[in-house]
């Protein structure tokens, strides 16, 4: 059976509950919502365990908070036997409007601190990235309290359906391959 790590990235607490920053969370506490899964807390984070045409995916929100991401991601990927190809890291990204999906083989941190801690642990650029644009609708000097920040209510309106779009995504990532799923999503 083949194994996947997909984690969503996030702060644990009440307060980062409704924030851009906590995506990844959302992301994943929607998959388990649609699916019936329950998180465990376990040794760095919440996991459970999804499966879906002969593919079991553990989902991991980290509880090291967001920038020492790496050390949560670094201990499932080798207690779990997980290949790096088969990791997918759920993010927000400034850089692209509200709800854009986009995924990646590789690339820089582009300044996110919990991608950057990742990339640290793992001791490379490439592994899969899934970013969830957050847009960069804030005034200059405003950009942590923005990306910590909760979601407009426009955007609030419209998450449900990305979250939903973030789900096919992921299964598409499992079952049909990354580039299928880059093919099929990046830009929606």
């Amino acid at each position: 059976m083949k194994k996947f790590l997909v984690v969503g990235l996030g702060n644990i607490g009440e307060k980062y509950a409704n924030t851009r920053h906590n995506i990844g969370f959302q992301i994943l506490d929607g998959l388990a919502k649609k699916e019936d899964l329950k998180f465990e807390t376990v040794k760095l984070g919440d996991l459970t365990t999804y499966k879906f045409k002969g593919r079991t995916f553990f989902l991991l929100k980290p509880s090291t908070y967001m920038n020492l991401s790496g050390k949560s991601v670094l201990y499932w990927m080798t207690k779990e036997k997980i290949p790096i190809e088969n990791l997918l890291i759920i993010t927000d990204d400034l850089n692209l409007p509200f709800g854009t999906l986009r995924l990646k083989t590789k690339g820089s941190d582009g300044g996110h601190n919990g991608l950057k801690d990742i990339q640290n642990k793992l001791q490379t650029t490439k592994y899969n990235r899934f970013r969830f644009g957050i847009s960069d609708e804030f005034s200059k000097g405003r950009q942590v309290d923005y990306v910590l920040g909760e979601w407009t209510e426009d955007e609030h309106s419209k998450l449900p359906e990305r979250i939903d779009k973030s789900i096919e995504l992921i299964k598409s990532f499992g079952t049909a391959g990354i580039n299928n799923t880059m093919n099929t999503f990046n830009g929606k």
